[in-house]
């Protein structure tokens, strides 16, 4: 039985929690700790700059924006008379913009070398490196920024391939934990762990920064994360079969649903993979045009929602971190909930994994889409801008049980792979996002300028409307089996080969994947 042999009995723990969900709520933490660790330099950075120099600065052509149409720029309003906050640093928007963006050079390396660690040695111990060296980064982060911006990039550049294994390291996981019945939920509630980290860090980093200035919002997040570090380590392990906190009846229940019973779930040899065919899949390009497109809207939310609520509406520190925080705590609780709803309905046959999928990442683009259209022409109105956001962001939430879950249903053997492929061309937009933005607003932070930047992306959730609705699917492709289907040379193998093929697992749990 190898692995199989870990003992439960006595297993209180294990008894009272389904080991499969403290893993999904760990991993759950783990993602919001990577996210809280990359979007707390975007809140920190307003209480970092020396913004009377910068002002001072780029005057002049903020003058001649404003001749030409008044309305271009709002007035304060409110406590807002407070919204300058001097820090030590006068670094100009372009430069801004590539020290928000240096973090995703490192993403973009990592992902695929990443993938195939977690795949073939342990996804456990990948995740854990990651959150690591976002820690030690972090921590480091005060120092460097004092030293010299290019320390700071460097230290950034260290978070960015750290996060950047995250994604592929989950995705191998919940390959060997999340039984197809469950598969929206786990993923849902893993991944919307970014939406949570991003509203602790935005609250935490506002609080921090405007009251024991902006070093301590990286000593306080950085260290309280290193609770994550040890009971990632004791409570988590790489499939059911290596876990001690687990009932029999759970292990039972996992492995007999993905097919994976007595074996050592995604550590053993694995069929090589089909390039040719994952590169010539419309189901695959679905997820591929979706994800980066998405991506794109994702970061310029995520990154620089800060900057607008401060440079067009007027929002201070405090009033920017509780602002721009709201619409990600509300776009975690839809994940929960549309996630839930649409297991549901794939568990009463009411609809299919494809229309499931399909669904979600509508929502998760249309809804982006007509609220950015929408801010393009409400001006100075602070209270809509808001509601916009709010509903925009929140929406956003579709994509965790869309298209970001569609990789486990469509090649669950390299569920890790294709998601590094994926996540690593939609970091393409975390990279370009600050620096276009930065551009577009140097000395020209008016209305104009962020409704350039926003029918950009309108244009962006288009085509990811129309690509994947068109080219996705929510089936398991033959290509998962990798080259060697129907070879017989897989006598030992064939469970591993195709560990969420549902066609051999009981009748029980075959209907999400029909």
């Amino acid at each position: 039985m190898g692995d199989a042999a870990v003992p439960t009995k006595g297993n209180v723990l294990g008894s009272l929690v389904p080991a499969r969900y403290i893993l999904a709520v760990l991993g759950s933490i783990g993602m919001a700790i990577i996210y809280g660790l990359k979007v707390n330099l975007s809140v920190a950075m307003v209480a970092m700059l020396n913004h009377s120099a910068l002002a001072h600065g780029s005057a002049p052509v903020h003058e001649a924006s404003q001749s030409h149409n008044v309305e271009e720029v709002c007035t304060q309003a409110g406590n807002s008379t407070e919204a300058i906050e001097d820090g030590p640093f006068a670094w100009s928007e372009p430069l801004q913009g590539t020290i928000l963006s240096c973090y995703f050079w490192g993403y973009f390396v990592s992902q695929i070398p990443g993938a195939r660690i977690a795949e073939s040695l342990s996804a456990k111990w990948v995740m854990f490196f990651s959150v690591f060296i976002n820690v030690i980064c972090t921590l480091l982060t005060p120092v460097s920024a004092e030293a010299h911006y290019g320390v700071m990039i460097a230290m950034r550049i260290g978070e960015g391939i750290g996060g950047g294994v995250t994604f592929p390291a989950m995705h191998v996981m919940l390959a060997s934990w999340a039984p197809p019945n469950e598969r929206s939920v786990m993923s849902a509630i893993v991944y919307a762990g970014t939406a949570l980290g991003t509203v602790i860090s935005m609250l935490m980093a506002g609080v921090l920064a405007g009251s024991l200035g902006w070093e301590s919002v990286f000593y306080v997040m950085g260290g309280l994360s290193c609770i994550w570090l040890v009971l990632w380590v004791f409570l988590v392990q790489d499939n059911p079969n290596k876990q001690a906190l687990i009932s029999a009846e759970e292990r039972t229940f996992i492995t007999s649903s993905l097919g994976t019973e007595g074996g050592s779930g995604h550590g053993g040899a694995k069929p090589a993979i089909p390039w040719k065919k994952i590169f010539t899949s419309g189901p695959f390009y679905a997820i591929l045009i979706a994800h980066v497109c998405n991506n794109w809207g994702w970061y310029m939310l995520l990154i620089e929602l800060p900057f607008y609520m401060k440079q067009v509406l007027q929002f201070n520190i405090k009033e920017n971190a509780v602002v721009t925080a709201i619409p990600f705590l509300t776009m975690w609780f839809f994940s929960m909930a549309l996630s839930k709803t649409l297991d549901a309905l794939r568990g009463r046959k009411k609809i299919d994994t494809t229309i499931a999928r399909k669904t979600a990442t509508l929502i998760a683009s249309v809804i982006p889409m007509c609220c950015l259209l929408a801010l393009c022409y409400i001006g100075c109105n602070r209270g809509a801008a808001v509601a916009l956001m709010t509903l925009g962001i929140t929406s956003i939430g579709g994509m965790f049980c869309g298209f970001l879950s569609n990789h486990i249903d469509i090649a669950p053997n390299y569920a890790g792979t294709l998601m590094a492929i994926t996540n690593t061309a939609a970091t393409l937009p975390g990279i370009t996002v600050p620096i276009f933005v930065g551009q577009i607003t140097h000395g020209n932070q008016t209305i104009g300028a962020w409704r350039i930047i926003f029918f950009v992306t309108i244009a962006l959730y288009v085509i990811e409307i129309f690509g994947y609705t068109f080219l996705g699917s929510g089936d398991e492709q033959p290509w998962n089996k990798g080259d060697k289907v129907n070879t017989g040379a897989v006598e030992n193998g064939e469970a591993e080969a195709t560990p969420l093929n549902t066609k051999d697992a009981k009748p029980n749990y075959t209907t999400q994947d029909q």
